[in-house]
């Protein structure tokens, strides 16, 4: 009578072993992650603007790029005045009739924002009592709605009260990723998930690459720049 009730308690007490087809506890699915990092690095590819080139006393400086990508993440400051992008791309610079070329192949990315305030005084809060808040602190308090670029607006709170925002025009950030000095032909740049970030930016922003060739003889310095297609994010 005991055979049976130790077969069972046998097999209650028996590992289980899972099977070949299933995650083991904690391992990740990985088919889903991978197709949405690859769903996300097709979706910020970026066309490349055609190349540039100057001509001067027979030597011809030329400027192309290709495979760039351009994505906006989430900051790690997480400020919602931050803009910060996952960028990337192939340039590569060509001198042509030149017997020893040589000089500097640079290669980055330029931030335009709508509305800077990262200088001014925010948003002050005006009464009896004054306060000032930056730029985070509006956004955040009035539910990610961005105030007109007024001087003056009247807050209805009290009969004193005004409301004070100080906004400045747009600014263009240029964040260079490298500056290469280059002896030879042919100088290149490969750039792969590098990220450039701006503070205090209000609104849209713009991003652009760019790059610049500069050719130096011991008479004479011929310089090439190429701008990549703006992208509004």
């Amino acid at each position: 009578m005991w055979a049976p009730a130790a077969a069972v308690i046998a097999a209650l007490l028996a590992p289980v072993v899972p099977a070949i087809a299933d995650p083991g506890p904690g391992e990740p699915d990985i088919a889903p992650v991978a197709a949405a990092a690859a769903a996300a690095v097709a979706d910020s590819r970026v066309a490349s603007s055609p190349p540039s080139t100057s001509t001067l006393e027979g030597v011809t400086l030329t400027i192309s790029a290709k495979d760039e990508s351009q994505r906006a993440v989430a900051p790690l400051t997480t400020a919602v005045s931050t803009r910060e992008y996952v960028v990337g791309g192939v340039f590569t610079g060509s001198i042509t009739g030149s017997v020893a070329p040589e000089g500097i192949f640079e290669v980055g990315y330029q931030i335009g924002c709508g509305i800077d305030m990262s200088t001014g005084g925010g948003v002050l809060l005006g009464g009896n009592a004054q306060v000032a808040l930056g730029s985070d602190a509006l956004l955040g308090g009035v539910g990610g709605f961005i105030l007109p670029p007024i001087g003056i607006v009247g807050s209805g709170v009290g009969a004193n009260a005004i409301v004070g925002v100080n906004l400045k025009p747009g600014i263009i950030n240029t964040v260079p990723v490298t500056k290469k000095t280059y002896k030879g032909a042919t100088p290149e740049a490969v750039v792969s998930d590098f990220r450039v970030k701006i503070d205090g930016c209000v609104g849209e922003s713009f991003i652009r690459s760019y790059a610049t060739l500069a050719n130096s003889t011991a008479e004479a310095e011929d310089i090439v720049s190429w701008f990549g297609v703006t992208t509004v994010v």
